[in-house]
């Protein structure tokens, strides 16, 4: 990854972590790293602990940042915070996914930021248990 994107990334990351701030989340970790993957940020909501993928993209005709967040990814995300709780021992704790998106004017400008609560449930195979063992 070029380091124009990764500073891209860096400071999407940053908004989202400020924003979830104001808006009354305790961030718990952020870029948190483990074998199956990465947690952008975890944080907690009351007794709520949730994931928060943030995809953050340059304004233009591929820039809707929450097409990044398909199936693949979804199971990525799922064996992390899998790990995660196995890690903190906080298998007891409810859980949610959501995905900030932000998208960048290319001019300067405010960047677009759209938090999406709960933004998808993980699918299990017919027969296997959930992902949280409850």
């Amino acid at each position: 990854m070029s380091a124009w994107h990764v500073s891209l990334g860096k400071k999407g990351e940053d908004l989202a972590a400020s924003y979830l701030q104001t808006s009354g989340f305790t961030i718990e970790s952020r870029n948190w790293h483990c074998p199956s993957g990465e947690l952008d940020i975890v944080c907690s909501q009351g007794d709520l602990m949730v994931f928060v993928e943030v995809k953050t993209r340059t304004q233009g005709p591929m820039s809707d940042p929450r097409a990044a967040v398909n199936r693949g990814k979804r199971a990525r995300l799922s064996r992390a915070a899998s790990e995660y709780l196995s890690s903190h021992e906080a298998w007891c704790r409810d859980c949610r996914f959501d995905v900030i998106s932000i998208v960048v004017p290319k001019k300067g400008g405010k960047p677009q930021l759209e938090h999406i609560e709960n933004a998808f449930q993980l699918m299990t195979a017919p027969g296997s248990c959930a992902w949280q063992p409850w």
